[in-house]
């Protein structure tokens, strides 16, 4: 049995936002909850997938990460090293960019080291976070397939990622 977990980004995922779709549609998820959602340290955000994860069994698990928590899974994969089942990494953003000014600490450089498990990047061609350039870079680091689904904004509420059946579909590889 799969156990999910997502990995928000900034500001958390609200209500209407496609990780809370998946928490409420799939079995065995919950998301990984952080102290500080809005000035975020990545030494401890990566800490808290850790905790979220200690009492699983790493083969059944799946992290689903958005935005910076798409970078949160890099940094702990980097940092801890161990393998699970996959990771599903939705408009990774990219904080090395300049328009990228938001007040977070610990998350650039962004990993560019392999990934020790399955990965699939989803990304957009508009997205305001990251360049399509720059996230099929993170993805051939990363050894990520990578997915590519056209002017789709962030990939957020904002850009009419509510429900998201198409993302359920591409979660389904990592199964």
């Amino acid at each position: 049995m799969t156990h999910y977990f997502t990995v928000p980004g900034l500001g958390s995922s609200g209500p209407a936002h496609w990780q809370t779709y998946f928490e409420n549609v799939l079995e065995n998820i919950q998301r990984v909850e952080q102290q500080e959602w809005d000035a975020p340290i990545c030494s401890q955000w990566i800490e808290k997938v850790d905790k979220a994860i200690a009492n699983v069994d790493p083969a059944t698990v799946v992290l689903i990460g958005h935005s910076l928590g798409c970078l949160t899974i890099a940094h702990w994969a980097k940092q801890f090293g161990r393998t699970i089942k996959g990771a599903l990494l939705v408009a990774p953003s990219d904080p090395e960019a300049k328009l990228y000014t938001f007040p977070v600490q610990g998350f650039a450089p962004v990993p560019l080291e392999p990934v020790p498990f399955k990965t699939i990047v989803v990304a957009s061609a508009d997205d305001p976070w990251v360049s399509l350039e720059r996230a099929t870079d993170f993805a051939t680091h990363w050894g990520s397939d990578f997915h590519s689904i056209g002017n789709a904004g962030h990939i957020n509420v904002a850009s009419g990622h509510g429900p998201w059946e198409d993302g359920l579909a591409i979660l389904k590889r990592l199964e």
